[in-house]
């Protein structure tokens, strides 16, 4: 028997509805500021392994990592 596994965010709750509705209407610019600034941004696509996410640094590398009350950890470089 397949586990089913909750979605990480609930639907009904207002955050969830407040941010999905920011990253629709989300042109980029801000995450470009931080990459220009010299900061990494964090996001994930439609294939981001679960439990993951995309860190991307100002230079282009991209790597995964997952995070936790302890802190962010390395899983793995995208090439």
């Amino acid at each position: 028997m397949a586990t089913r596994l909750k979605p990480p965010i609930d639907p009904d709750d207002a955050l969830a509805t407040t941010l999905e509705n920011a990253a629709r209407d989300d042109d980029g610019a801000i995450a470009r500021g931080h990459l220009t600034a010299g900061f990494p941004i964090y996001y994930s696509e439609a294939d981001t392994p679960a439990g993951a996410i995309i860190k991307e640094y100002p230079g282009g590398r991209r790597e995964l990592v997952s995070l936790d009350r302890e802190g962010e950890h390395f899983v793995q470089a995208i090439v």
